[in-house]
């Protein structure tokens, strides 16, 4: 069986433990379309180039900062956001070549 380059069994295990978690998912959702959830907040960079600030992130979440950077790590850590540091903040945008392997590797594999 075939699989997507970067898409091994091991590696959507770890994208399918990083979207179980409801608020991950659900930041996952706001960073598809950020200028539409995020247009509250100021921006500090293009959303579109280098994505949106996890301070943003905290806020329209109402969790604390640290919990927000763990979630952030985890969904790096599966491949499925970018982090790009503007000064003092860091920005996270959609991997959006990544989802589209790890939706490729459900298809064949699942």
């Amino acid at each position: 069986m075939a699989e997507a380059a970067g898409s091994g069994s091991g590696d959507l295990i770890e994208v399918f433990k990083a979207l179980g978690n409801p608020a991950r998912l659900q930041i996952m959702r706001w960073l598809k379309d950020p200028d539409a959830h995020f247009c509250e907040y100021e921006p500090i960079a293009d959303r579109q180039t280098v994505g949106v600030c996890v301070t943003h992130i905290q806020a329209k979440s109402g969790l604390a900062q640290s919990t927000v950077s763990s979630y952030m790590s985890t969904l790096e850590r599966a491949g499925l956001v970018h982090p790009t540091r503007v000064g003092k903040w860091t920005h996270y945008r959609r991997d959006e070549e990544r989802l589209a392997q790890v939706a490729r590797a459900i298809d064949t594999t699942i």
